[in-house]
């Protein structure tokens, strides 16, 4: 049963490799392949068409609006299988990746690319960048998705609209990590095959400009998920260089007998910032905690007065 899912592939310039990803799915019965193009230089949209993609331009740039803007206008099924169309994923996954929303285990299901990669998929540097990127996930969040920068994604469209994204560019994989995880949306992860790009098909991402976009967008969303990590990393920076110029003042001082006045009071303010920052993000984090429990026990209340309702109405016979 495939009617019910909708292969999303967002583009930009992959004429190399468009037609065979829209094939390839067509080819395992999903008819309603949606193409979403920023832009295209190349014969991207004509050669989609061709396949028997339904083909929208978006009014935007970048992936993550191009996402955002195709579930919310151009989307209507229930599933929504997305796919990036460079030929580095196989339909034949699909069946996995839809079966846990199928059975209602889960809401959203990450495609983990490590599981049966194939030689050169990635380079060494990407390679240890989503090593980096998936521990610092793990430790902020507190929850282990494997491969949040996998764009194999198969997700409940009723889910998708219960996220807040705001990420235009390749930030939008790890921004639907991250709100998956503060909004507990049922989550799994199912090992997929990833291939290396073909030949004549060149990446749009950037390592050292996406992969600080991505680190960033970690770190930012951690000041509401994990505020103690948030506040009490920036303290740590600021009181261990506080500390660092502090000594060094100090061995000029009793050593050198040379005074440092100014660096002394940077020495200070760095010290005390750094504290400051520290017991805020304690503060904060109890806070988080705080508000996590009663909205919990608002959830249950609302749940125990609406089964106590439906009681109440299956009790009372109906009127003669």
């Amino acid at each position: 049963m495939t009617g019910d899912v909708c292969v999303l592939l967002p583009t930009y310039d992959e004429a190399a490799t468009v037609a065979d990803v829209v094939t390839d799915f067509r080819r395992h019965g999903f008819e309603n392949v949606l193409v979403i193009d920023g832009g295209s230089t190349d014969d991207t949209r004509d050669l989609a068409r061709e396949a028997g993609a339904r083909v929208e331009i978006q009014s935007g740039s970048g992936k993550g609006q191009a996402v955002r803007e195709a579930v919310a206008r151009h989307v209507d099924a229930t599933y929504v299988l997305m796919a990036d169309a460079d030929g580095t994923y196989e339909a034949a996954d699909a069946e996995a990746m839809l079966q846990p929303l199928r059975d209602g285990t889960a809401e959203h299901v990450i495609g983990d690319r490590f599981a049966d990669m194939h030689e050169d998929a990635m380079t060494g540097l990407n390679s240890v960048g989503n090593t980096i990127f998936n521990s610092l996930f793990a430790l902020i969040h507190r929850e282990d998705y494997a491969d949040i920068l996998s764009g194999y994604r198969a997700f409940t469209r009723e889910s998708f609209e219960r996220l807040r994204l705001t990420a235009d560019g390749f930030g939008i994989e790890t921004e639907m990590a991250v709100e998956c995880a503060r909004h507990d949306v049922r989550t799994t992860v199912v090992p997929i095959t990833y291939l290396p790009r073909p030949d004549g098909s060149n990446t749009n991402l950037h390592p050292v400009k996406d992969g600080g976009i991505i680190l960033m967008a970690i770190y930012r969303q951690a000041k509401t998920s994990n505020p103690l990590f948030y506040f009490g990393s920036a303290g740590a920076i600021s009181g261990l260089a506080g500390a660092a110029v502090a000594a060094y003042v100090a061995y000029e001082w009793f050593v050198l007998k040379i005074s440092h006045n100014v660096l002394a009071i940077v020495a200070g303010v760095g010290i005390i910032l750094g504290v400051q920052l520290l017991i805020f993000g304690v503060l904060s984090d109890l806070l988080v905690t705080l508000h996590s429990e009663t909205l919990d026990r608002v959830e249950r209340l609302e749940a125990q007065a609406g089964g106590e309702s439906e009681g109440e109405q299956r009790a009372d016979p109906p009127e003669q």
